[in-house]
């Protein structure tokens, strides 16, 4: 029973919204371009579950590079208004078209200069006739069995502004670069932003040694570094080995003296390196391709070296 309730009320708003897409005309064309054009923002407006769809409408908008905002229909009357500019676009969000909110805030909002654009199940209602542009999104019946709550209804309209949404985004050409841009706390924002360079170690946390550097020198800065290995550097700098803590191990086990050898005797040649510039995530994925286990990597620029990346700095920069 309960199981049959659920699939009837998703098949209806599916079913609603495939209808929807399927009876697009231009007029949707025309208010994706009044939005490219604007100067202004786009200006969300609804009340109660239209209000609630026209603050997730706003909310999309800014997060993929379309200025916008979410205004109260009834705090518009009392002063809010004054949050819309000239050269803004007013989506609004109204089934019926006869919230009275709405109705009388459409006057407002041409004197503001703002274009309107009524999303409603009604193009014929008051709010309708006096928009500028009117959205259908009229759908058959609401998935409340009592036809009462707004359901298929909401939904529909959620979709709407979803593609919108996109559709500005796409034709703005906005990337996920850009995206990241606007999420700079998430862990998308980072894995698109934070680099190579950002994240490697450097300085005194650089575990460092000279190719002649005997084994408890080896030990010594490994330790001091809480790395997993050591860099192997000429004078001059320039990469030429690494020795990881598993060298170390398989040298103590073989060597009939462990502590008379050099790191230049234990490290691995040309080891796989990385650039600064690449993303940390890049970086992450490096390591994980990487025929054998490995938990560092040096960063270098041409032959220098200039840091290393570790596995343990890459997962607690929140990139996984």
């Amino acid at each position: 029973m309960i199981l049959d309730s659920l699939r009837r009320v998703l098949t209806q708003e599916a079913a609603a919204v495939l209808a929807l897409s399927e009876r697009l005309d231009s007029t949707f064309v025309v208010v994706t371009e009044a939005i490219l054009a604007s100067q202004g923002r786009v200006v969300c407006c609804g009340l109660g579950k239209s209000g609630h769809v026209a603050a997730k409408a706003a909310a999309t908008f800014a997060s993929t590079g379309s200025p916008a905002l979410f205004l109260h229909a009834a705090e518009a009357l009392h002063g809010d208004l004054g949050m819309v500019a000239s050269g803004d676009v007013a989506l609004l969000f109204s089934y019926s078209g006869e919230t009275d909110e709405i109705v009388r805030l459409m006057p407002g909002l041409a004197a503001q200069g703002a274009r309107t654009v009524m999303v409603t199940g009604r193009p014929d209602s008051s709010a309708g006739r006096l928009a500028e542009i009117v959205l259908d999104v009229s759908v058959d019946s609401e998935a409340c069995p009592n036809g009462l709550a707004p359901t298929t209804s909401t939904t529909v309209m959620l979709a709407v502004s979803d593609a919108l949404a996109v559709a500005v985004m796409e034709a703005r050409g906005f990337k996920a670069e850009d995206f990241a841009r606007l999420h700079p706390a998430g862990s998308l924002g980072r894995r698109l932003t934070l680099r190579v360079s950002d994240v490697m170690r450097t300085g005194a946390d650089l575990p460092v040694v000279a190719p002649q550097a005997s084994i408890p020198d080896l030990l010594r800065v490994i330790t001091q570094a809480g790395a997993g290995g050591a860099c192997v550097v000429d004078g001059e700098g320039s990469l030429l080995g690494f020795v990881s803590d598993g060298d170390l191990r398989r040298w103590f086990l073989r060597a009939e003296d462990p502590k008379s050898g050099s790191a230049q005797e234990l490290m691995t040649p040309n080891p796989a390196t990385v650039t600064p510039e690449l993303l940390a995530v890049e970086g992450l994925e490096v390591m994980q391709n990487f025929p054998a286990k490995i938990g560092e990597l040096p960063v270098v620029e041409g032959k220098r070296l200039i840091g290393l990346l570790v596995l343990k700095d890459l997962l607690r920069s929140g990139i996984v």
